[in-house]
């Protein structure tokens, strides 16, 4: 018998939330962030799927490869920049775009003899403190760039936001006043805006969007989910019912047996865990869908299986329908009961869980699939 959890990706969201950041700042170009496996989601399919952007962002050279491997020829920047002279002549070697945001790498850079020169992008530190040149810098790296024999022109300019999901923190409208400042004498397009600036900040948008977790159909703000913003969810986390139990008035539940049955009751067992990336952290009534009906999770999560209370479900039964999250359950409500963020919950979806790619018209078809195994 095969594992019953599975993770369906549906393509016509993603396009569809693409879509949802050009309605936002139509006169500005895309740089789709697909960093981390896509967050989660699978890079190939992701990329393939948000072909219509602009170019597209990781964090290393090996996601840029994956990209490439896959056939698509949009620009893809490197985040981190490079960090050796093998890097980057393997950077240019594939077409990249590198972020310089330290000494070290713009002397990489001035003594590089590259047979193919490549775009570079300047980032400036405007009040995140993590990478970028300090905003007195930003002109003198500019201008030593501008002579360096390795680039091609013209530069561009980006910083990166540190509270934009905080709608009410004074902090970014002085990041970006701090920005503006610092490369006033400096005609470059610029990029600044991520997911939280692309929502809340219109004067964040500049030239290029780098649009993250919103193409994932998830809300970079507290309390407030996805379809609020207009998005919608594209990873589905379902599994099935492998047992049900009868347990009396009294009697424990899982590990340690934090929980105790308050009267007689069915609970049923799921096949989904800290194994397959479920958070081993979620408490004691975080819900889930059981046959579409709201369920509280009761007991510790284990490696591979939780505990869900059936009272308010009286019908279910083996292999009926487990959904972890959703359109119908917002990953981020898991996360809030969880205590962590959305972005974490979908980076770490493990490899045992079964991956389908699907559009919007064959995603049920999908959930069916997956529900039936073992049946």
């Amino acid at each position: 018998m095969s594992r019953a959890a599975g993770a369906i990706i549906n393509l016509s969201a993603l396009r569809h939330n693409l879509k949802r950041a050009r309605e936002l700042a139509p006169h500005a170009r895309i740089m789709a962030v697909v960093k981390a496996n896509a967050y989660g989601h699978g890079i190939v399919p992701a990329v393939r799927a948000l072909a219509g952007a602009d170019a597209f962002a990781v964090a290393c050279l090996d996601e840029a490869v994956e990209i490439r491997h896959a056939g698509l020829a949009h620009p893809i920047v490197l985040l981190e920049g490079v960090f050796s002279a093998l890097e980057l002549d393997e950077a240019a070697r594939i077409g990249c775009d590198v972020v310089v945001h330290d000494a070290h790498q713009l002397a990489l850079m001035e003594a590089s003899r590259l047979q193919h020169a490549l775009t570079v992008w300047i980032k400036v530190d405007s009040g995140m403190h993590r990478l970028g040149f300090p905003l007195g810098e930003a002109c003198t790296a500019w201008q030593r760039l501008s002579t360096a024999r390795a680039v091609r022109g013209p530069l561009r300019l980006m910083t990166h936001l540190a509270c934009a999901d905080e709608t009410a923190n004074p902090r970014t409208q002085l990041q970006l006043e701090a920005f503006a400042a610092a490369t006033a004498g400096i005609s470059a397009e610029r990029s600044i805006a991520n997911s939280a600036g692309i929502l809340a900040w219109p004067g964040s948008h500049a030239d290029w969007l780098r649009p993250g977790i919103l193409l994932y159909g998830v809300s970079p703000f507290a309390g407030r989910s996805g379809r609020d913003e207009g998005l919608l969810p594209v990873m589905t986390l379902c599994t099935t019912l492998i047992a049900v139990q009868q347990v009396q008035k009294g009697e424990a539940v899982g590990y340690g047996g934090g929980w105790v049955a308050p009267e007689d009751m069915r609970i049923g067992i799921a096949a989904i865990g800290y194994g397959d990336g479920y958070p081993r952290h979620a408490p004691n009534g975080t819900p889930v869908l059981v046959n579409g009906i709201r369920a509280p999770l009761v007991g510790r999560v284990a490696m591979d299986m939780i505990s869900v209370d059936l009272r308010g479900v009286p019908q279910a039964r083996v292999h009926d329908p487990v959904l972890l999250w959703g359109a119908e359950l917002p990953v981020e409500e898991i996360a809030r009961a969880a205590g962590t963020i959305a972005y974490e919950l979908l980076c770490g979806i493990t490899q045992r869980v079964k991956f389908s790619v699907v559009e919007e018209n064959q995603a049920p078809a999908a959930l069916s699939s997956v529900h039936s195994i073992g049946r």
